[in-house]
Formats: structure tokens, C-alpha cells, sequence
């Protein structure tokens, strides 16, 4: 799987973890959209560090899919620990 099918795989797998944990961030769309990038690459790089799974040369494999927005999701919940949850503003 090659560079760009990471981005776009993380692409949608930050809307679906937007979907997933639905609330103000932060950053907006265009931090929600880094997030969802970086959270596919943090999720494979873990499935083959910790769950010692090779990357499939599929971007339709399953596993792909649940570690993307696994890792996405993750870095959501810290960047809004580490930056603040917005609706908690007035």
C-alpha cells in the first residue's frame, strides 16, 4: 500500500472517528483531517510493532480499516486532553 492510499485511508478513517466521538475540536475540520492521517499511519505502524502483523498490500483488508481508525481515534482522545475539548468553553 503505497503513500497516497495511507492518506486517504486516513482521510476517511479521521471522519469515521470524528463520527465515533463526535464533539468540537480544537482544531477544527483541518486538525480533525491531520488527526485522521496521522492516527492511520500511528495504527499501522502498532499493529506491526505490538500485534507483530505484517501491512497488507490491501487497502481493503479489514484489519487495515480497524487499526487506521483505532489509531486515529487514540490521537483524538489526546489531542483533546492535551489541547481542551472546546464545548467545555463558553
Amino acid at each position: 500500500m503505497g503513500i497516497v492510499s495511507w492518506i486517504v485511508l486516513g482521510l476517511i478513517a479521521g471522519v469515521i472517528a470524528k463520527i465515533l466521538l463526535p464533539g468540537r475540536d480544537p482544531g477544527g475540520l483541518v486538525g480533525t483531517t491531520l488527526t485522521g492521517i496521522v492516527g492511520s499511519f500511528v495504527g499501522g505502524w502498532l499493529s506491526v510493532k505490538i500485534l507483530d502483523r505484517p501491512i497488507p498490500k490491501d487497502v481493503f483488508d479489514l484489519s487495515t480499516w480497524v487499526a487506521a481508525i483505532a489509531g486515529s481515534l487514540v490521537l483524538l482522545i489526546l489531542y483533546r486532553l492535551l489541547f481542551g475539548n472546546s464545548r467545555e468553553r463558553r
